[in-house]
This record gives C-alpha cells, sequence and structure tokens, in this order.
C-alpha cells in the first residue's frame, strides 16, 4: 500500500502508511472544515506540532479513546501527562529524531508561540520531517518564513505541507519564497480558509506556483488524498 495523505482541514492530516495511521494536529471540534468529527478518527500515533487549540485540538479524546502514542515537544508531552493522565506519549525537540516503527520524524524549527490552552508555556513550536517508506513529507507547522528552510530542503522533501492563510503564519508570497527554498517536488497549501481571517485565493496561488515551475501544487478539499509515490 502506497502512502495516502488525507486533508482533513486546517492543519490536521491523516497519514497512512501500509501498517500505521499517523494523525497531525487534529483539530476537528470547532473546526468548521472538519471532514470527519473526533469521534471518527483513528490513528496508531498522533503529532502534534505546538499547544494552541486549533493544533493540539482533539488530542486528548483521541488518544483516550485509540490508544494511540501521542508524539510531540517536551513540554506539551509534559503537560498531556500531568494534566490529562496519558501515559502513550514520547517527548522529542527542535533538531531530534526518533525512529519509529513507520519511519524516522524529526522536529523542525517554526516560526510562531506555543501557549497550551491553560495558558501555560507548550515549548518551542515545530515543523515534522517525517522520512517515510515511499518518501520524504515536511509538514512545516504554523510557520512564518525562514532562512534555514534551505537547510530542511537539502534534506530531499517529497512533499511539502505549508501554512498559507497569512495573518497568523505565512501568507502565499511568503509560502513561494518558502518552496524555493525547500524546493519539494509536491507542495500541498494548508492553514487557510477555515477563518475569515486566513481567507485565501489559494487557486490563484497555485497558478503562481505553476508559473514559476517551483513545485507541482496539490490542493485538496478537506476530505481528499494525494498517495505518495
Amino acid at each position: 500500500m502506497a502512502t495516502k495523505l488525507t486533508w482533513l482541514g486546517h492543519s490536521a492530516f491523516l497519514i497512512e502508511t501500509e501498517k500505521h495511521t499517523l494523525l497531525i494536529d487534529p483539530f476537528l471540534t470547532g473546526n468548521p472544515l472538519a471532514s470527519i468529527s473526533a469521534d471518527e478518527a483513528q490513528a496508531d500515533y498522533i503529532l502534534v506540532t505546538h499547544g494552541h487549540g486549533d493544533h493540539l485540538g482533539d488530542t486528548v479524546a483521541i488518544a483516550k479513546r485509540t490508544g494511540a502514542m501521542v508524539i510531540s515537544n517536551f513540554e506539551i508531552v509534559t503537560y498531556l501527562q500531568n494534566t490529562h493522565g496519558l501515559e502513550n506519549v514520547h517527548p522529542q525537540h527542535i533538531g531530534g529524531a526518533a525512529q519509529y516503527p513507520w519511519g524516522t520524524l524529526k522536529l523542525t524549527n517554526a516560526l510562531h508561540g506555543s501557549a497550551l490552552p491553560d495558558g501555560s508555556y507548550g515549548g518551542n513550536p515545530a515543523g515534522l520531517l517525517l522520512s517515510l517508506s515511499d518518501g520524504t513529507v515536511y509538514h512545516a507547522g504554523d510557520t512564518g518564513l525562514f532562512g534555514d528552510m534551505a537547510l530542511i530542503g537539502e534534506e530531499g522533501i517529497d512533499v511539502a505541507i505549508l501554512p498559507v492563510g497569512d495573518n497568523f503564519t505565512m501568507g502565499p508570497k511568503d509560502a513561494l519564497r518558502a518552496i524555493k527554498l525547500i524546493r519539494p517536488r509536491v507542495v500541498i497549501p494548508m492553514h487557510y480558509d477555515t477563518f475569515d481571517m486566513i481567507k485565501q485565493d489559494v487557486k490563484s496561488w497555485a497558478e503562481d506556483v505553476r508559473r514559476a515551475d517551483l513545485a507541482e501544487p496539490i490542493l485538496l478539499n478537506p476530505g481528499d488524498s494525494y498517495t505518495l509515490s
């Protein structure tokens, strides 16, 4: 089975490998664009980029129901252990990689904030660099543009998942500059249209990507999938 990426809306993605299901930033409850409910979500692993409610989302409820391992930075993992009693967790931090049955995960820099729902410190926000059997996926998390994206690109990125909503993250213009640094084969936009503040014309942006011959833009509707091959 080829690895399948499904956009669930906002920054939430489901990654299905041959034997494992990974859920990224499962903000489903309260997400007007979510393609599934939290009760429908299945996962063996839940990856959380940072502590904001539109990313931590339904992590606790899904983890308790499915028994999924939650992977995030040390501060978020500690919060989930101490506040919600989660035991199946794995802490990482920026620049550190860990091996899992489905591949390798390295946390990358992300320029953003990371307060937790109770207002406590959520550690450094992160991007996710996933090395899978079918290729390498970079989920940038919530971030602004930064020059060291070029270093991430040196890893050889097959699919870059980038925020384009502006206001809280990179907007379309900076996302184009990010693609030049990362040099992915395919780029998928995220973190847009969920709320009025981050409405974007992604079709126009995709045309700009094609015109500049930077990468193949893939526009997904919530619930749509892209197969990594």
